[in-house]
């Protein structure tokens, strides 16, 4: 059983908006998240398939961990504009998301998932992701930079 943390993804598919906006707005606090690229992911699934091994096994999987001020400070030293991390508590950060046009259920939703990365649900010091593919994960910096160049 692969147990796939959060994808690296799920933030630079959203580099051109951060970029336009100057920033990431959110409720995680110093909340970490052991997020990972897909390819990442994805070499791991086929590296697991692979492998001669009796009885069943679970593997939990997750990148270097970062925050979300983390992630804005690198967007920022990649791209040269200024992107800052706006932390808000969970009940501004929901009614934000109203306002950006979300329904009350899908913005508590969203409001729920930063609240479980600010109580520390989304880190995990497990190695099993670097076992897998036989590497280091894929950094940030280099996931925002291939999303860079998407953008572009």
């Amino acid at each position: 059983m692969l147990r796939n943390g959060w994808y690296t993804e799920n933030y630079t598919d959203r580099l051109a908006q951060y970029l336009e906006a100057g920033g990431i707005v959110g409720a995680t606090g110093r909340g970490r998240i052991s997020a990972a690229s897909r390819q990442d992911y994805a070499v791991a699934a086929v590296a697991a398939l692979l492998q001669d091994s009796e009885g069943n096994r679970t593997y939990e999987l997750g990148g270097q961990s970062f925050d979300l001020f983390e992630l804005a400070e690198t967007i920022t030293k990649l791209t040269g504009n200024d992107v800052r991390y706006r932390d808000l508590s969970i009940e501004q950060y929901r009614d934000a998301l109203q306002q950006s046009g979300l329904d009350e259920n899908a913005a508590e939703f969203v409001a729920a998932i930063d609240a479980s990365i600010a109580r520390g649900d989304l880190e995990t010091n497990s190695q099993d992701l670097e076992a897998l593919l036989g590497r280091p994960t894929t950094s940030l910096a280099n996931v925002i930079g291939e999303a860079r160049h998407r953008c572009a």
